[in-house]
């Protein structure tokens, strides 16, 4: 058997919290750390259906990606959703534990993650943190120059997207990248800043991509939940080669909130 401060230290390594940006809420945000732990579900972001998914099957701890609450709460009541899923966690004695902006930043993290599986060449940090050794972002060399829609679909397909878009001329030929997971339309300047010739990232806001159209760097658009879950489910892989004596899978409720309709 494990406590919920041994998963925790399984933890630290791959998503190290020191690497979380200042403004972030991250480690174990919920729960005792002496409790034992026999099940552990990853996910996404926590949600009802989440939660009604693990008081089902027993579980003692969720991994999420983006933390709850997010925000230092004055009251804790029902009369709010994340007030109202702070007290049923607790009620149902499950703990729950973000390391969020640290994953994103990680060695093995999720942006470096698509750096390796499109191939790119000494990654690195497109914002980088002179306090640690890695920082936010990460950009770096395509094995080739290839097109821009080549480009996107194959981050696409890396993460299992099923609706990417873009901004930027599909053929234009692009061989700097940069990666920005999640609502990473922010790093634009510092991806133009390094020389990329294209972003990937989760969303973007509509500004964001006008100015990427005017500066001349591609945008390609994943969604954020696929930019992100693939990582999560990864992880919950990871974690129970690490932890073989616990019970751990990836959150099967969990799904994108965001559906595609077609036009009439």
């Amino acid at each position: 058997m494990a406590t919920i401060e041994q998963v925790c230290g399984v933890l630290a390594p791959l998503a190290p919290l020191g690497l979380a940006e200042s403004w972030d809420n991250v480690g174990l945000l919920i729960g005792d750390r002496s409790a034992i732990v026999t099940k552990v579900m990853a996910c996404l972001t926590v949600t009802p259906d989440v939660i009604d998914e693990a008081a089902s099957e027993g579980v003692q701890l969720i991994v999420a990606h983006h933390p709850l609450p997010f925000k230092p709460l004055a009251k804790i009541t029902a009369d709010s959703l994340t007030g109202s899923m702070v007290l049923r966690l607790i009620s149902s004695g499950i703990a729950l534990y973000s390391a969020h902006t640290a994953f994103d930043s990680a060695i093995d993290g999720i942006n470096q993650q698509w750096c390796t599986a499109l191939g790119v060449q000494a990654a690195e940090p497109l914002i980088e943190d002179a306090s640690n050794d890695c920082g936010a972002g990460r950009y770096g060399q395509l094995p080739e120059p290839m097109s821009q829609l080549a480009v996107v679909r194959a981050a696409a397909k890396a993460v299992g997207a099923t609706l990417p878009r873009m901004v930027g001329q599909p053929e234009r030929m692009v061989a700097r990248v940069g990666f920005a997971c999640g609502s990473g339309g922010t790093f634009l300047g510092a991806a133009r800043r390094r020389g990329c010739d294209l972003l990937i990232s989760g969303e973007a806001t509509f500004h964001t991509c006008l100015e990427a159209r005017s500066s001349g760097i591609g945008l390609g658009l994943l969604g954020h939940y696929s930019s992100e879950r693939f990582a999560m489910e990864q992880l919950a892989h990871r974690l129970s080669e690490l932890q073989p004596d616990l019970k751990i899978w990836p959150s099967r409720s969990e799904n994108d909130p965001i559906i595609p309709v077609n036009p009439l």
